[in-house]
């Protein structure tokens, strides 16, 4: 049997809880926030102190003009209520400025850069430069690419080559970061760095390091080879680096990308010459090797870093 005194206790609750529910539904905003949870006043009047403070994070939430301006105590989420049983629960939900990022991030995820400016990770085919009519062929291209790569994953690249500063990079990277919305994995690396760091792995007690780097390189649903042609050449980096990738990639029929100053004539002269001397026969079979793997398109359009 409830005691006479506990019983008055809960009256008095009970009447300050209304209390001070009814003077925040004073403000008109907050009861139409309140109103919209469709929750009934008993549990509601349980937890004004924390409808108030959830209310003014949605509020900042509906006039915010971006995360950087975010006043919430958590950068880009809003506090708000949800209904547990008989209970209110407060749990932080992201708004759609970090939906957007969050998004972003998975994305970019996709695309594995090795030795390449944080730029190309987020080159977007929205944002390139289509006003050099030189550069439409290349557009094109690529986004047939896309329309095809869809349909079918084997699929043959491009070699394009074309003058320093062209975007050659930035254009290959955006249909790269486009299909990483489908989940397409991909990995665009930097050659003349990607071989010194390969050897530095090989030549420490990171040699897992190495294996790693090499492995993703080699099976990578996208490739692209970002230079080629600017390295240093010897018969290590073109024989037992480059040349297996190729044949790999040919293998399996892994659509592979290269970007190069060099048009593939003067690209096997330069992975011609080692300090062995002119080793024509094995320049020969990686060039056959790219003709298997790509289309060829020559780019000279203005430079974009100038």
């Amino acid at each position: 049997m409830q005691k006479i005194g506990d019983s008055f206790k809960n009256k008095n609750l009970d009447y300050y809880l209304d209390e001070a529910y009814d003077e925040a539904l004073e403000n008109e905003n907050f009861k139409n926030f309140v109103s919209k949870l469709k929750i009934k006043r008993d549990i509601l009047k349980k937890y004004t102190s924390l409808l108030e403070e959830s209310f003014m994070e949605y509020e900042h939430c509906k006039n915010c003009a971006g995360l950087p301006a975010c006043l919430n105590k958590i950068n880009g989420y809003a506090k708000l209520p949800k209904l547990n049983g008989d209970a209110l629960e407060f749990v932080y939900r992201p708004c759609v400025y970090k939906k957007k990022i969050d998004k972003q991030e998975a994305n970019y995820s996709n695309i594995m850069l090795f030795n390449v400016p944080k730029a190309i990770k987020e080159a977007s085919i929205k944002k390139i430069y289509k006003t050099d009519k030189n550069r439409y062929q290349t557009i094109l291209w690529l986004t047939d690419f896309i329309k095809k790569y869809k349909k079918d994953v084997h699929q043959k690249g491009l070699y394009l080559c074309g003058n320093f500063g062209c975007g050659k990079t930035y254009l290959i990277a955006s249909i790269f970061n486009e299909l990483g919305k489908e989940g397409v994995k991909s990995a665009i690396v930097f050659w003349p760095e990607f071989l010194n760091s390969l050897k530095g792995s090989f030549n420490s007690s990171f040699k897992g390091e190495f294996t790693s780097k090499y492995n993703y390189v080699k099976k990578a649903p996208l490739l692209l080879i970002d230079d080629l042609g600017s390295e240093v050449v010897t018969p290590w980096s073109r024989d037992e680096v480059l040349c297996p990738i190729l044949q790999y990639r040919m293998d399996e029929k892994l659509p592979t990308f290269f970007t190069s100053n060099l048009d593939l004539k003067a690209l096997e002269n330069h992975l011609a010459i080692t300090s062995k001397g002119d080793e024509v026969i094995k320049a020969g079979r990686i060039i056959s090797r790219i003709k298997q793997l790509t289309e060829y398109q020559e780019m000279v359009s203005k430079n974009l870093r100038e």
